[in-house]
């Protein structure tokens, strides 16, 4: 079964152009090297992986040693000498990131600046909301293409050396995704401080990873028949041994009875045996038996007989991405969507009222695209505050909005990082009463773009809360247009819209101080 190449729509005039993306992991680094073509098909040119344990020094002391950031410079270094080979130097061909061994270390901030200050490199540093939509982008195109997992609810796990990642597809919708602080290289530093026996350390290890396990069980609702893809190198290195004419272009189906003979074959001898039987570097070596245990135990708790093994790598994602030009395709949009509704439902919102707000949040935002001149994304976060922007009523009538921002921003919304995530929380706290200060909670961190941002969307979200202040969706045909001086708004036929017309005075100061046009309200017949 081939993947099959997911189709990019490109830029007109576009051309084909080299970009690379660098993957600082837990315990090597990574990169990719491809060819955009003009057509939009990515083809790769070169891949290379160093070992570096930087999740070693993060896991055990909470910070990254002087030995290990130099190992780190002298690898970058090293790249960047072939990315100029490839004449790949300007900043916008490279995209660096770094996961949770750099994530989590107390002297992040340095030690990013001293690689930049000796590379060049500008490294991103993800969080676990962006590590999940990457994930999903580097396999929505193999997803797609195996009409089964469509169909059925789909388990896509990753084991990576600090954390596990899960998301959950009901017939293609993500319906859930959460970071599991359970990585194979975490997992076997704390298993050192046990100093147990060799050979009791895979019956350690599984009531660790059981305790996990039983939390992914209790947080899904799973019906019916359930697949598992299962990502990332361990889970490759075991297909490469267990089925000799496997390729990662194709979707394997790997017996859960021979993956758990192997883990326990490859947990029963020491990592040196490992690197001399395998030759495995030292820190992959480290890593791999409590990597597979874990796709093991998983598979196990869900009663499968075989999972299903993908070749789609983080590295993947962000070479789509790339060849997106970071944009959020109309599926990507549609996710983000889904996600926001569950958790709407969550917290018992009045969905009705919430899909009129955002219609007509949409709408508002297409009209005054000349005037407000943000890009497409913000759309997204826009529609996604007026979605959630009531939830706080769950908490309390007092201040709603102040526990709309707070819950929205401890919510595990599919495809929204934590600054995405922190724009629509804002949006939404400022739907009704008191305009932004310096003083609330994260606004004073934010750039001065963001806050002209946050302002732009909130005035245009007051004021689509104020056209439905009743709940009872009265206006629905409506036309929006832009005079000199002035946003109209043209409300159809209706009995009575004095609520609306009311609200509408009291909240359009904002838009009107925002934009520098008044709000004019219009009613036909």
């Amino acid at each position: 079964m081939t993947t099959q190449p997911q189709q990019i729509t490109p830029e007109p005039g576009a051309a084909s152009r080299l970009v690379a993306v660098i993957d600082i992991g837990s315990t090597s680094i990574r990169m990719a090297i491809a060819e955009i073509k003009a057509n939009g098909d990515v083809q790769t040119l070169e891949s290379l992986q160093q070992a570096v344990s930087l999740g070693k020094d993060t896991f055990t002391k909470g910070y990254i040693d002087t030995e290990a950031t130099d190992e780190c410079v002298t690898v970058l270094r090293s790249f960047r000498e072939i990315l100029q080979q490839y004449q790949i130097v300007d900043e916008g061909q490279i995209r660096a990131v770094a996961t949770s061994a750099v994530r989590e270390a107390a002297n992040r901030d340095p030690f990013l600046d001293r690689i930049y200050v000796a590379t060049g490199i500008n490294v991103d540093i993800i969080d676990e909301a962006e590590t999940n939509r990457i994930t999903y982008l580097a396999v929505r195109g193999l997803i797609n293409s195996e009409p089964s997992l469509n169909k059925s609810e789909t388990l896509i796990v990753e084991v990576g050396g600090g954390n596990t990642e899960v998301l959950l597809l009901k017939r293609g919708q993500v319906t859930y995704s959460h970071t599991y602080h359970l990585g194979s290289l975490r997992l076997r530093e704390m298993l050192e401080d046990y100093r147990a026996p060799v050979v009791n350390l895979p019956e350690i290890m599984e009531i660790h990873i059981d305790r996990a396990v039983d939390q992914v069980r209790r947080r899904l609702s799973l019906e019916g028949s359930i697949k598992m893809l299962a990502l990332g190198g361990d889970i490759r290195f075991a297909c490469s041994r267990l089925l000799s004419d496997w390729s990662r272009k194709t979707l394997a189906r790997l017996p859960v009875s021979d993956l758990s003979a192997l883990a326990k074959e490859i947990l029963s001898h020491s990592v040196d045996d490992l690197v001399r039987r395998h030759h495995l570097p030292y820190p992959d070596a480290e890593t791999l038996g409590p990597a597979l245990l874990i796709y093991v135990r998983l598979a196990r708790a869900f009663r499968l007989r075989q999972i299903l093994v993908g070749g789609g790598t983080l590295r993947d994602g962000l070479m789509w991405e790339m060849a997106i030009r970071e944009a959020w395709t109309e599926d990507f949009h549609q996710q983000i969507i889904h996600s926001a509704l569950q958790i709407g439902r969550k917290y018992t919102f009045d969905e009705a009222h919430a899909l009129h707000v955002a219609d007509l949040c949409k709408k508002m935002f297409a009209t005054l695209r000349r005037e407000h001149r943000l890009a497409p994304r913000f759309e997204t976060i826009l529609v996604v505050s007026a979605l959630l922007h009531d939830i706080g009523l769950f908490v309390s009538n007092r201040s709603h909005h102040k526990h709309s921002q707070y819950l929205i921003m401890n919510s595990d919304l599919f495809g929204l990082g934590a600054r995405d995530l922190a724009l629509v929380g804002m949006v939404a706290r400022y739907h009704r009463r008191t305009y932004p200060r310096q003083t609330h909670e994260g606004y004073a961190n934010l750039d001065r773009q963001s806050r002209v941002a946050v302002s732009k969307m909130a005035s245009i979200l007051r004021l689509a809360d104020a056209l439905d202040s009743g709940h009872v969706q009265r206006v629905r045909d409506v036309e929006l247009t832009v005079e000199p001086g002035a946003f109209v708004i043209t409300a159809g036929d209706h009995a009575n819209l004095m609520l609306e017309r009311y609200a509408l005075q009291q909240k359009a100061q904002m838009f009107e101080q925002v934009y520098g046009m008044k709000v004019v309200f219009r009613e036909v017949g």
